[in-house]
């Protein structure tokens, strides 16, 4: 049996930290936009757009930032995103009106488009493919956890000072991790210590190249892929839903249901906590699948499409009162959604035509991913104004695109396997078929 550097599981520990804090830095202005909506006098479309902002510049660069991750390595690529998107999520504190925050928030998302890309390089360099959905899905228990711990603080620095120290105390946790990071970080090439036949077997291991990293392949080829579209549409649809708890939970808790700052930091925090074991689980069971003999596909798109169907039950909390009902179906939504994941950021290594694309296939899902963030903050926050407060038809609309989520990675998206390019130098005769 093939034995790998143990060192692999604190570099993807990492980068589970990393994405913690990129959700709890996007988290703390929903859990903060009701008091900033009464300071500054904003409304629900103003909010709305607020909260949406970020998602403009993360989704835009998205895939720009793949590619610069994949040319600078993860090391210098995560630590520049961190760096900045810490640096403005402190800014976000001295807004002062509509303007100035919600330019901090175009500013935040620019640093964190850099965030998932850079974790799919670091699974891709550190985890051979029979692990590469379990260490996705212990990175992709960062938001969970993020989303669970801002909660709880975020609440707590806005009740014992204000609003604008939750900013600047979010923000210096990504600082602290950028000098970690730097400190320990190295690639396995260049890890000293490492045991060297471990160190073979993991390079080794990695995926079957269709093309040279020397070779040029134009990023719009990419797009002529049956398998990179399902990718990108089933991002869209998780997103959708995910993006309702990054950005309106909140206030959904508060407003429809009467939650105080307390019960948000307490009750409000079940959710993402199930999330936690949802992407793990989601991470061994597709891992589990694929060393038992089942097929990189089979393996890969089970787990995605009974992730998207568990998270469709977010419709129902539309029909009930019930807290204890709520949280109930958002759990199974959140749990849904993670086990989802975990499998969705192992497709840019498993589908990569060689090394120096993993990060550029991870922007690319993830633009699509995040065009949902701004669908769904703006979507709710009209729906709020039209309906004077319901939520029911943005319930309901995500459970329906998380049904359409299934049925894209059952019939749309293609075998889970290395992209086949016959000849890298002539992008735009990369053929259609299911590669």
């Amino acid at each position: 049996m093939r034995r790998y550097p143990r060192v692999r599981w604190l570099m993807i520990a990492f980068c589970f930290f990393a994405i913690a804090i990129n959700y709890i830095d996007r988290i703390n202005l929903a859990i903060a936009a009701p008091h900033i909506k009464e300071d500054l006098g904003l409304d629900d479309t103003s909010m709305g757009l607020i909260l949406g902002a970020f998602f403009w510049t993360y989704a835009l660069l998205q895939i720009p930032a793949g590619r610069l991750i994949d040319r600078l390595g993860a090391r210098a690529g995560l630590a520049i995103a961190v760096g900045w998107w810490s640096l403005f999520t402190v800014v976000t504190a001295f807004g002062r009106g509509f303007t100035s925050i919600f330019a901090s928030r175009l500013m935040l998302g620019i640093g964190e488009s850099g965030g998932y890309p850079g974790c799919a390089k670091v699974v891709y360099s550190w985890f051979a493919k029979k692990e590469r959905a379990t260490a996705s899905g212990i990175f992709d228990a960062g938001p969970r956890a993020g989303s669970a711990i801002a909660l709880p603080l975020v609440a707590w620095l806005i009740s014992t000072w204000d609003w604008e120290t939750s900013f600047i105390v979010t923000g210096a946790l990504g600082l602290i991790w950028v000098a970690v990071w730097l400190l320990f970080y190295r690639e396995p090439e260049d890890m000293k210590g490492l045991d060297e036949q471990q160190r073979q077997n993991l390079l080794e291991d990695r995926s079957v190249h269709t093309v040279d990293n020397n070779e040029k392949v134009k990023i719009a080829g990419l797009f002529r892929y049956r398998t990179v579209w399902g990718m990108m549409i089933g991002f869209f649809c998780m997103n959708f839903a995910t993006y309702f708890f990054v950005t309106w939970f909140p206030t959904y808790l508060t407003i429809a249901h009467g939650f105080s700052l307390k019960e948000l930091g307490t009750l409000g925090a079940i959710p993402a906590l199930m999330g936690i074991p949802g992407s793990l689980l989601g991470g061994i069971t597709s891992d589990w699948m694929y060393r038992k003999g089942y097929s990189l596909t089979t393996a890969r798109k089970t787990c995605l499409i009974a992730g998207m169907l568990l998270s469709s039950v977010i419709a129902f909390a539309a029909f009930t009162d019930s807290v204890a009902v709520i949280l109930t179906l958002f759990s199974l939504t959140y749990a849904g959604l993670a086990f989802t994941a975990a499998n969705i950021w192992t497709l840019p290594a498993d589908v990569a035509p060689g090394s120096g694309y993993v990060a550029t296939l991870g922007g690319i899902q993830n633009f699509a991913g995040n065009l949902a963030g701004i669908v769904t903050a703006s979507f709710t926050g009209l729906m709020l104004t039209l309906s004077h407060g319901s939520f029911v038809v943005p319930l309901l609309v995500a459970g329906g695109i998380c049904l359409f989520g299934a049925l894209n990675f059952m019939f749309i998206m293609g075998k889970v396997e290395p992209l086949k390019i016959d000849k890298p130098d002539a992008a735009s005769k990369i053929a259609t078929a299911s590669h």
